[in-house]
């Protein structure tokens, strides 16, 4: 089968397309999947950057995100048909197969049936923003209805379905964005406040937004700098969701001072630990999802589509920045 190898860290040249042999069902509760489109996510440049993490087996193939058809079944499959479009986060950190390939295989337990309401490409781009999102609001964040939330970059692949999941929570929605072009994209999915931080101070937006209380619940998606600037922005006893790592010279005190409490998000822990309920928790995510995809109350952006062969090209725009939604490598036909 053709697949990207990513064949040492470095620039997007390093991924190249090349023939590798078709995986093989190993497990008698795994699908063979051929897969349709692929998302691209920045945990894939940041790999391809510094490494895998499994850097002892290399070549690589990269691609968390992936969306298909099945096409063989272990004995002990219950759940899913050759046939059945599926879609899933799984592998692409360099110990499991990833999606940049014609085929993958995942354990049933960890996949869920494609929205019938999205293309592949779309079902492609959504399972790692999803999971991240419902996870830091729901979960990290403990939203509940009526409660007011800031979530940075609300145009990007995580910040653009976070907004809606937090709408679906019965939230009011604060967001930061950088355009009028993003700015009416985000009123779109229900954003009721719109910060542009390149000529406002976010936080005190925030604050004048919330009469001086703060808001609930903060989600940083961006990171740096942005993470310490935006804890003035929630109330006292508030939560801060961030899915970056905090620097090392990240000074507290004002986060210690107003008692927030500090969550971190990342979706990839039980792939890196072999938590295998948890990524059964995954799958039943993406089960919901699907469920308010087809209901018409969950939407998912691809703004760009390229060719399997072109997944460096697809890397280089991503961090070049910028994007609204995600991008999708189209690897074959429906």
């Amino acid at each position: 089968m053709k697949a990207i190898l990513m064949t040492a860290a470095g620039s997007p040249e390093v991924l190249q397309l090349q023939e590798v042999p078709k995986p093989t069902l190993l497990g008698s509760t795994d699908l063979l999947v051929r897969l349709v489109a692929a998302g691209i996510n920045p945990i894939d440049t940041k790999v391809r950057q510094r490494g895998t993490f499994y850097p002892e087996q290399m070549p690589a193939i990269l691609g968390c995100d992936g969306a298909g058809v099945v096409e063989a079944v272990g004995d002990g499959v219950k759940r899913f048909r050759p046939g059945d479009a599926v879609y899933f986060c799984n592998g692409g950190l360099g110990g499991h197969q990833g999606n940049y390939a014609e085929y993958t295989t995942i354990d049933e337990r960890f996949a869920a049936h494609k929205p019938a309401s999205l293309s592949f490409a779309e079902a492609a781009a959504a399972p790692l923003v999803l999971i991240t999102a419902w996870e830091a609001l729901y979960e990290r964040g403990r939203l509940e209805p009526g409660e007011k939330v800031l979530i940075h970059a609300g145009a990007g692949g995580v910040g653009h379905v976070a907004i809606q999941l937090a709408k679906l929570k019965g939230a009011t929605v604060a967001t930061t964005v950088s355009s009028e072009d993003k700015a009416r994209f985000v009123r779109q999915l229900g954003a009721d406040h719109v910060i542009f931080y390149r000529q406002t101070d976010f936080a005190q937006a925030a604050l004048d937004w919330t009469n001086g209380e703060g808001v609930d619940l903060a989600f940083d998606t961006v990171g740096s700098e942005i993470f310490p600037k935006t804890f003035p922005a929630v109330r006292v006893y508030g939560d801060i969701v961030t899915i970056l790592e905090p620097k090392a010279n990240t000074v507290w005190r004002i986060a210690r001072n107003r008692n927030l409490r500090v969550s971190f998000e990342l979706m990839l822990t039980p792939m890196l630990q072999g938590l295998v309920e948890a990524q059964q928790h995954h799958a039943e995510i993406l089960a919901e999802c699907a469920d308010w995809i087809d209901q018409g109350k969950l939407k998912i952006q691809v703004s760009h589509q390229f060719p399997l062969e072109a997944a460096n090209q697809a890397h280089q725009l991503l961090e070049d920045g910028g994007i609204v939604g995600k991008i999708v490598l189209l690897i074959s036909n429906a």
